[in-house]
């Protein structure tokens, strides 16, 4: 049997798409990758990376009972 009559027949495959096209959907990600890094940025410079880390030394060592 040939190959190229079996690929002939078969129904044509259906892409599968979210809604918005591939070309829209680059720019919102950069846009928001953007966002994030610049909301980091801006938390390290009011010292929330600080406050974040002494608290998660504190849950540890209330999980362990040494607090």
């Amino acid at each position: 049997m040939n190959n190229s009559n079996i690929l002939k027949d078969a129904p044509p495959r259906r892409e599968r798409r979210c809604g918005i096209a591939l070309q829209r959907k680059i720019p919102i990600r950069i846009i928001c990758l953007i966002t994030a890094c610049a909301f980091v940025i801006y938390g390290f410079a009011r010292g929330e990376a600080g406050v974040v880390f002494n608290k998660a030394v504190n849950i540890c060592l209330e999980c362990i009972g040494l607090g």
